[in-house]
């Protein structure tokens, strides 16, 4: 048996290789270009488990022709447990290259090889390894498959998603802590990868407040296919073969979404409802700081903070780093409207939800403090007590990583015009040159201000000896960190972007035999 666009093996000409996606299990949903290819193929091949049959032979059985070569690629571990002296990651590695290896013999041959996916080849599939692998080499064609969530989804007859709704899919192997982020970030959601992570995965349903949506779906569209509320579920039955559907229907109405934009509704003049019930006592708007990055720098104070609030606002990447947990609504927006967000944190705190607005640092240097109290002057808010907690500031970080540069007097300016003219950023520069303090410079470029380091370095040099001591800090206290101590003369002005606090030193400002920097409390006559 042949068909349009697959050949038998042609000696001198290397053959084609096809990703074919078998669906989650039903045979009845492998499409009909999956049948034709696998009917047609030189060599059909699929991956198992240790001591299991292939789940994807298994769907496509009837319809692998007589004759045909068959290929099982086995897996040599399917836990991270192993004696490859390159751990489970090692095991693997040198696994997918003798599949590729296999495959490749044939491929050279002339024969055609049909590598069975479930699902489809290119979601969470062994098939992107062999692809990495061979594409290059041979052509590569990929054939798509019904995907597990399809099924699950069918089976479970729940909307994922509507109309602008976010779908995000997850593997259950994420950190707890950030499966629960996401979880609650998102509108309809699936999680692959269970079996052994499903606790966590439940705990962090719980923590995002989606408990009570999900639905455990088990072996989607095959004939022990079993379906319940994950809430049901006892974790030591669940293969790995399962999945969980959160619907995105639970995020809408008066659910957990809209409620830091929406305004608030007065019962007394609603034409419909009339008068209703004595409206909540404002509540106690928290601005607080949290610090440059590490947990550790998150004080006391804040953390307790973080625990009792019902609502956490803030521009993305600080609300992301507040851990979920059950009851908290997190209220992410993008960076620049920060007079918008404080007033939708005062709105939900004029309506007597507890509220904290959150910034990375201290809150009150270049933070959301300031954007709070400007939105607190409107008449509106006059009953909404606000109070501002700080936090570790990212020039205090920069400055103990290069020992004690501002343990003299300081200045603290930021080089963003978005709110304040050049000319205005220049004349304080020259002033603080002049004044021979040390400058702890913040927002020093972005990708759309390229050229104030430049100009800021030319201001700098014209009050200031070439030799000045400038510490340059990037993502101090993270993964990425680094930290470099240079001269006002030699500071690389490309190097510098958003992620980096620059330290321009005093005239006394000094760098001693070990490298480090600090800066005299005294000043000599």
């Amino acid at each position: 048996m042949s068909g349009p666009g697959v050949r038998r093996g042609r000696p001198g000409r290397p053959g084609r290789f096809w990703g074919v996606g078998v669906g989650p299990g039903d045979p009845e949903l492998v499409t009909l270009k999956a049948a034709r290819l696998i009917g047609a193929a030189d060599v059909v091949a699929y991956h198992a488990g240790v001591g299991k049959q292939s789940n994807a032979r298994r769907i496509a059985a009837d319809l692998i022709p007589a004759g045909c070569v068959e290929e099982c690629l086995t897996y040599p571990v399917t836990t991270g447990s192993t004696t490859h002296p390159g751990g489970y990651a090692g095991a693997l590695a040198d696994f997918y290259a003798e599949s590729a290896d296999r495959l490749a013999a044939h491929l050279e041959a002339g024969r055609d090889v049909v590598l069975l996916a479930e699902g489809d080849p290119l979601f969470y599939g062994s098939f992107m390894y062999m692809h990495d692998a061979l594409a290059e080499r041979f052509e590569t064609i990929v054939v798509p498959g019904v995907p597990a969530f399809a099924a699950a989804t069918a089976s479970v007859a729940w909307p994922l998603v509507r109309q602008t709704d976010v779908l995000t899919v997850l593997p259950g192997t994420l950190p707890e802590p950030e499966l629960a982020r996401r979880l609650a970030d998102t509108d309809g959601a699936v999680i692959m990868k269970l079996g052994r992570t499903f606790p966590a995965v439940r705990r962090a349903l719980a923590a995002a407040g989606r408990l009570e949506h999900a639905m455990y779906v088990e072996r989607a569209s095959m004939g022990e296919e079993r379906v319940l509320p994950v809430a049901e579920v006892d974790a030591e039955t669940v293969p790995y073969f399962s999945l969980v559907v959160v619907n995105g229907d639970s995020v809408h109405g008066t659910g957990r979404r809209g409620r830091a934009t929406d305004p608030v509704s007065d019962p007394e003049s609603d034409p419909v409802s009339g008068p209703g019930p004595e409206a909540p006592a404002p509540a106690e708007l928290l601005v607080l700081g949290l610090g440059p990055g590490p947990d550790g720098w998150l004080t006391p104070e804040v953390e307790r903070a973080l625990g009792e609030v019902d609502h956490v606002v803030g521009y993305a990447p600080y609300v992301h780093r507040v851990p979920q947990r059950a009851g908290l609504t997190r209220h992410a927006s993008g960076n620049g409207v920060e007079i918008d967000r404080a007033r939708a944190a005062l709105d939900l705190a004029r309506s007597g939800e507890r509220v904290a607005v959150v910034s990375g640092g201290d809150t009150g240097v270049f933070g959301m403090a300031t954007a709070v109290l400007e939105a607190a002057e409107d008449p509106a808010y006059d009953g909404v007590p606000v109070r501002v907690l700080p936090g570790l500031s990212a020039v205090q970080a920069v400055a103990a990583r290069a020992g004690a540069p501002i343990g003299g007097d300081f200045a603290v300016l930021s080089l963003s015009d978005r709110l304040k003219p050049w000319s205005v950023v220049e004349r304080r520069l020259r002033a603080l040159a002049e004044a021979d303090l040390v400058v702890a410079i913040y927002n020093p470029a972005s990708r759309s201000r390229t050229e104030q380091v430049v100009r800021a370095q030319k201001t700098l040099l014209e009050h200031r000896a070439p030799d000045t001591v400038v510490v340059v800090g990037r993502d101090v206290g993270r993964a990425e960190e680094s930290l470099v101590v240079t001269t006002l003369a030699e500071l690389d002005a490309d190097s510098v972007d958003m992620k980096c606090l620059l330290i321009v030193g005093a005239s006394s400002t000094r760098v001693d035999r070990a490298g480090r920097v600090w800066t005299p409390r005294w000043v000599r006559p």
